[in-house]
């Protein structure tokens, strides 16, 4: 992933340079609305860094770049108050904030899908033994019901082995 820049300072070319050898990516500088819109159009980005001076100036460029950057990050910086290491400090903490809500929201995913799975699984484990327990043991639907009690057990035994082992 690269990181756009949207300014029209002069020697934003140069701030590109320093900030993605700091940051080890690619940056692309972009001097105004038209310029930011066609690269949005074109790629994805992992951050949009627009100039305050942009967003002041004109309000609707800003909102359109913010429309068009997708899952970037958004961010707002005072070019002209700022050093290029201020935007790597910036940027680079804006990119691990994003890594650790995204590995959060994995996380959380996980859990809610594995707490989904528990609760069918258990269901059809109960289900079952209930059906086994009410009907004739020596049928061939008993047995078939034998065999999915069984399947769920073990799933659930192995849904259990896998939580304990993150834990």
């Amino acid at each position: 992933m690269s990181i756009l820049l949207v300014t029209g300072i002069e020697g934003a070319g140069n701030c590109a340079d320093v900030i993605g050898k700091q940051l080890e990516m690619e940056v692309v500088a972009a001097d105004g609305r038209r310029a930011a819109l066609a690269l949005l159009r074109q790629r994805e980005f992992a951050a949009v860094v627009v100039d305050e001076t942009i967003t002041a100036c004109d309000p609707a460029a800003a909102e359109a770049i913010w429309d068009r950057s997708g899952l970037a990050i958004p961010m707002q910086i005072n070019f002209a108050v700022s050093g290029a290491a201020r935007l790597v400090r910036e940027i680079r903490s804006a990119l691990r904030r994003r890594e650790r809500e995204q590995e959060l929201a994995r996380r959380a995913a996980h859990a809610a899908v594995e707490s989904e799975l528990k609760s069918t699984v258990a269901g059809l484990l109960l289900q079952s033994q209930l059906a086994l327990s009410s009907s004739d043991a020596a049928s061939p639907v008993a047995e078939r019901l034998k065999l999915v009690a069984t399947l769920a057990g073990d799933l659930r035994r192995q849904l259990s082995a896998t939580a304990g082992t993150r834990a």
